[in-house]
Order: structure tokens, then C-alpha cells, then sequence
């Protein structure tokens, strides 16, 4: 009887929907025009493609990846409010059902059995008219829906940030290895000028120069192995592993993937996890104001309960049983110090934080796109400029070095070539380790997936 009574009131009364994303996107972003296509690229604006993880072809980042996921703290910690926001779903929607309770009681007498036996049933359903318990429940399942796109985009961030960390890893290793090369080339040098001092061609000062050059290169190179633990460790503590720098890595980076579809700028916020749990916190807040609003509404309340008590030591007026009644309940608030008005404003005034943050969120995207283009774009170009630089500094150290043998030019000439030639391998190998990391950085920007459907359907 309570459902049905309640069936008719809710019905009469629908409550109001929150605004649609366009409308959020209006509102949040009224002082931006978004061009028709992105600025930093001049490439077709095809969709934008998933599973961006398998273009690095590399079996070790993807178990890496798989290790991450299932190990991680901080995203264990997002799985953990996802599942929060799940039970407040339901702890919001129970109100909407009749809550029932049952008492019982027995008594007895001293020295014999009887007493006072008992048993008493309550329900009682809030009549929702206005709407309150269902803008509650609504703001709930849209909270959750925004715990579920942090925790999407906290799995994308995790991803990149193991790519990312695995990038950094080799890159120290073969900086390693370039130190090396250099402190063996210093090496023989300083024997070459330490020959030429035995055989009267040479002085002490060259032997003493090349001694300080060598022992800053084994500075450097300790340095390099320092940084090289430290990438190791950052990658461990990602998947869930002990920072021991042991992990196994790759002797290679990656080849660069071709480049890839990038959409439309007025497609990305309807596509990226961050931007998606922006807007369901607008909509939340949108509900929160409504609720609000409906408490400052009467409550009205149906009660139904029952009853059946006995006794053999009193004597009970009235015997018949069981006792049944029915009710119905009104609370309006009619003072409350203006605390029901207070509550509304400050639920309106979170509703507009929420779209300021959505517009920040937005914002970010687009910066987020546009950075990763301009660096995409520029780091090629300068890996070109080095790898032409490398054979030019390569050719200039073997003339000097010729030179130097025959007595044309001082140590330090062949030095400076030396250290000329080892600047730019290592600014290369940055440049090569950048640009996999602003690919990394630019499937994130763009909110694609890195899982391959088949390949998590195996596990």
C-alpha cells in the first residue's frame, strides 16, 4: 500500500535533467573560439585511433604496463572511490524504498513463566514530491560517473607514466654508454700525450690537462650511473616493485612511431576521461542546488504499523489481535534562521566552481594537444640538425686528432673537438628519448586508449 501511494505522488512530479555538455562547454569556454583544426599540425584530423601502446612495439613496456595496472598504489587508491561512489549511489537511492522495523519483547515473572510477550512492525516511506531524494540519487550517479572517468584517466596517466619512465631508463643507459666511450677515448689520449713526453716531443702541461679531463669525464660518467639508478627505481616504484634499480630495460629505444590522427579540437572534450569527470561534476552540483531547493519544501511521510502483544501476568484491556494502523506525516520547516536559503547558496555557488573547473580542465586539454604538437614538431627537426652535427663533429675530431700527432695543433684543440663530439650524441639521445615522450604525451592529450582489446580479453 505504502509503494503504491508513493508510485502516484513521484509520478506527479518529474524532476528537472542538468545541463547537456554542449550547453557546460558554452557557458564554461563563452571567451574561446576553437579553431577548425589544431595549429601545431598541418596533418589530416582523422579520429583519433586506441591502443596506443602497441606503436612502440616493445613486448618489455607492455608487460610493464600490465604490471603497473595491476600493482600500482595510486591507482588502486582511484579504484578504491570508484567503489565508494558506487555505495553512495545506493545509500542516496534507499530513501526512495520503505523502511521497515520490527520490535520485539518478552518479559517474565519471578519464580513461574508468563509476563508481558510482544511484537511491533513499523514502515514508513517520505512521499519524494519534490524531488529531493531523487536529486540526491541523481547527484550521486553522476558523482560516481566522475569517479569512474578520473579512474579511466588515472589508468591513461599510469600508462604514460610507465612509457614514459621506461624512455627515461634506456636514455640513461646509452648516455652511459656514451660517457664510456668518451672516458676511453680520454683514456688513450692522456697515453698518447704521456708518450710524447717520454719521447721528448711533449710537455708536463698537456699531461697534466689531460689527467684533469680525465678524471672530470669519470666524474660525469658516475654522475650518468647515478641518474640511471635513480630512473630505474621511479620505473619500479610505478609497477609496484622494490626500488632495488634492477629492473630489466631495453638496450634500444623504440623506433618513432608514424605520426598519428589527432581529431578535431571540438571533439576532445568529448572524448577525454579528465574533461568527461569535469562535466559529471557539473551535473552533480546542478542536482545538489535542486536538492536544496526541494528541502525547503514540506516532507510528507506515509507510516503503516502493527502489533500483537500478550501477557499471563497482567490483564490486558483489550484483547483483540493484532493491532494494525495507518498514517501520514507533513514536516514543513517554517524558521530555520535562514540556514535551508544559506544551503542553497552555497550549493549554487559550488555549481559555478564546478564550471570553472570544468573550463580549467578544458583549457588544459587544449594546451595539453597544442604542446605536445609543437614539441612533436620541433624535436624532429632538431634531431635532423644533430644527427647532421654528430658527422660533422666526428670528422673535425679525427683532423685534429691527425694534427695533434704531427704536431699542427696543441692538446687542447683535440679536446674541444672531443668534447664537441660528445655534446651532441648526448643532446641526440635526448632529443630521441623527448620525442617518444611527447608521443606518449600526445596520446594522453587526446584521451585514446593504450589497451588492445584482444589482448586484455586474453587475460
Amino acid at each position: 500500500m505504502l509503494a503504491v501511494g508513493a508510485a502516484g505522488a513521484i509520478a506527479g512530479c518529474a524532476i528537472k535533467g542538468p545541463p547537456a555538455a554542449s550547453d557546460i562547454q558554452r557557458e564554461a569556454l563563452a571567451g574561446m573560439t576553437l579553431p577548425h583544426d589544431w595549429k601545431g599540425t598541418v596533418a589530416p584530423a582523422q579520429p583519433v585511433a586506441d591502443q596506443w601502446l602497441d606503436s612502440f612495439n616493445d613486448p618489455v613496456l607492455f608487460a610493464l604496463v600490465e604490471e603497473a595496472v595491476a600493482h600500482n598504489v595510486d591507482l588502486r587508491i582511484a579504484a578504491a572511490r570508484v567503489e565508494q561512489a558506487a555505495g553512495y549511489v545506493k545509500l542516496a537511492g534507499a530513501t526512495l524504498y520503505p523502511a521497515v522495523g520490527v520490535l520485539a519483547h518478552g518479559g517474565g515473572k519471578s519464580g513461574g513463566d508468563g509476563g508481558l510477550q510482544g511484537i511491533f512492525l513499523t514502515a514508513s516511506l517520505e512521499l519524494d514530491v519534490w524531488g529531493r531524494v531523487r536529486y540526491g540519487q541523481a547527484a550521486a550517479q553522476a558523482q560516481f560517473a566522475s569517479a569512474d572517468a578520473d579512474y579511466a584517466y588515472a589508468r591513461q596517466s599510469l600508462a604514460a607514466g610507465v612509457a614514459k619512465s621506461y624512455f627515461l631508463a634506456i636514455e640513461a643507459s646509452l648516455q652511459r654508454s656514451i660517457a664510456q666511450d668518451v672516458l676511453r677515448a680520454s683514456d688513450e689520449l692522456l697515453r698518447l700525450v704521456s708518450e710524447r713526453l717520454r719521447i721528448g716531443v711533449g710537455d708536463e702541461q698537456a699531461v697534466a690537462e689531460a689527467r684533469a679531463n680525465l678524471g672530470g669525464y669519470r666524474d660525469t660518467l658516475r654522475q650518468i650511473e647515478y641518474s640511471r639508478d635513480q630512473a630505474l627505481r621511479a620505473l619500479e616504484l610505478l609497477v609496484g616493485r622494490y626500488p632495488a634499480a634492477e629492473i630489466a630495460v631495453a638496450q634500444q629505444l623504440a623506433s618513432m612511431p608514424s605520426p598519428v590522427p589527432v581529431g578535431l579540437p571540438s571533439e576532445l572534450l568529448e572524448r577525454r576521461p579528465d574533461v568527461i569527470a569535469a562535466e559529471r561534476r557539473v551535473a552533480a552540483a546542478f542536482d545538489r542546488v535542486q536538492e536544496a531547493k526541494a528541502a525547503q519544501l514540506p516532507r510528507i511521510s506515509l507510516t503503516a504499523g502493527g502489533s500483537n502483544v500478550s501477557s499471563e501476568l497482567f490483564v490486558l484491556k483489550d484483547h483483540s489481535n493484532p493491532v494494525w494502523s495507518l498514517g501520514a506525516n507533513l514536516i514543513a520547516p517554517l524558521y530555520q534562521g535562514g540556514a535551508l536559503r544559506a544551503q542553497v547558496d552555497i550549493r549554487t555557488a559550488e555549481q559555478k566552481q564546478a564550471v570553472a573547473e570544468y573550463a580549467r580542465a578544458a583549457q588544459r586539454a587544449f594546451s595539453d594537444v597544442e604542446g605536445a604538437l609543437s614539441a612533436e614538431a620541433a624535436l624532429r627537426d632538431r634531431e635532423a640538425i644533430l644527427a647532421e652535427n654528430i658527422g660533422f663533429n666526428q670528422r673535425a675530431l679525427e683532423l685534429a686528432q691527425v694534427q695533434y700527432k704531427v704536431g699542427k695543433v696543441d692538446l687542447r684543440v683535440v679536446e674541444q673537438r672531443q668534447l664537441a663530439l660528445y655534446g651532441s650524441r648526448t643532446s641526440r639521445l635526448q632529443v630521441q628519448s623527448e620525442r617518444l615522450a611527447q608521443r606518449v604525451n600526445l596520446h594522453l592529450a587526446l584521451g585514446g586508449g593504450f589497451e588492445n582489446p584482444s589482448r586484455a580479453a586474453a587475460r
